[in-house]
């Protein structure tokens, strides 16, 4: 029961930053939220570490890849969602991002030298072909200035992005730096490097913004950011990276039917069949084929 409310929140949570993220764009700079959001997080995650009296020194050279954890996850990736979401709804944003279990898998390869599994080719096929089906009208008629197009190519680059995070998050990980105790680092230099970057560039950081504004906010630093994070590590630890890794493909569940609710998201032909071929080739990724046998073919009883 446990490992099943684990799962509920963080694909309940993670399904809804999306739609939260909305919320966060129009008057406010992109930079100057995502400033607010990690610093707000790396408060909350600093607070736990410490009350935990978890172990936080660590040398030059582990510090420079807190940093770039702090660039590729909590920062650069976010930035370029947030700009995709100017020009696309929750649901296309939040789908194009499921495409980062393929990205991962890819990564691995190159970094890890962890060989490709043939199905893995197979459901990453189907799941351009589901993002080219969800984007068939404006692919038909491709033009960079289109801004559904730039849209789709910076969910891409944030989500190409996200994934060198996580493999720099595997890279720690490998050298017995604990999840939590990167993530706090990873968060505390991401909000000082967002706000040298503001800085320098003279954005303000006193803003006024309706209630929403600062209602998403407070949900994306601390639910969307500390929580998820925190339950998602929880079921890594209980259940292992392949069964948690579901996740990705049941979050945009519900991002889309938060999207068709609240956005008015239109379902027609082309975004049906995309969205299935979408989850479907997540499935294969994750699924070995000979675990798909035994589910889809009973075993023979003995008579």
């Amino acid at each position: 029961m446990k490992d099943i409310l684990l799962y509920i929140i963080t694909v309940m949570i993670w399904g809804s930053t999306w739609l939260a993220i909305e919320f966060q764009l129009g008057d406010v700079n992109e930079v100057v939220s995502l400033y607010l959001r990690f610093a707000l997080a790396a408060i909350c995650m600093w607070i736990y570490v410490l009350i935990k009296k978890l172990p936080m020194r660590y040398s030059l050279k582990e510090h420079g890849f807190f940093i770039l954890l702090a660039i590729c996850n909590f920062g650069a990736n976010y930035l370029f969602l947030y700009w995709a979401q100017n020009s696309l709804n929750s649901a296309m944003a939040s789908i194009a991002f499921s495409l980062l279990l393929v990205f991962n898998i890819i990564n691995t390869r190159l970094f890890f030298g962890k060989p490709i599994a043939k199905r893995i080719y197979f459901g990453a096929a189907l799941g351009l072909m589901g993002i080219v089906s969800l984007f068939w009208q404006d692919l038909a008629h491709f033009d960079l200035e289109n801004v559904v197009i730039s849209g789709l190519i910076l969910a891409l680059l944030g989500t190409l992005i996200a994934s060198f995070g996580n493999m720099i998050s595997v890279r720690n990980s490998n050298r017995q730096i604990g999840v939590l105790q990167g993530n706090a680092w990873g968060m505390l230099y991401s909000a000082l490097l967002l706000f040298i970057y503001i800085q320098l560039t003279g954005l303000s950081v006193w803003i006024t913004a309706n209630w929403q504004y600062w209602a998403s906010l407070v949900y994306l630093a601390i639910f969307g950011t500390v929580i998820a994070f925190a339950s998602y590590f929880s079921l890594l630890k209980r259940i292992g990276p392949e069964r948690a890794s579901y996740i990705i493909v049941l979050f945009p569940l519900v991002a889309v039917m938060l999207s068709t609710y609240f956005e008015g998201f239109v379902w027609q032909n082309n975004t049906f069949i995309g969205f299935l071929l979408v989850l479907l080739g997540n499935a294969i990724v994750l699924t070995p084929f000979d675990k798909l046998r035994t589910w889809l073919v009973p075993s023979p009883v003995n008579s």
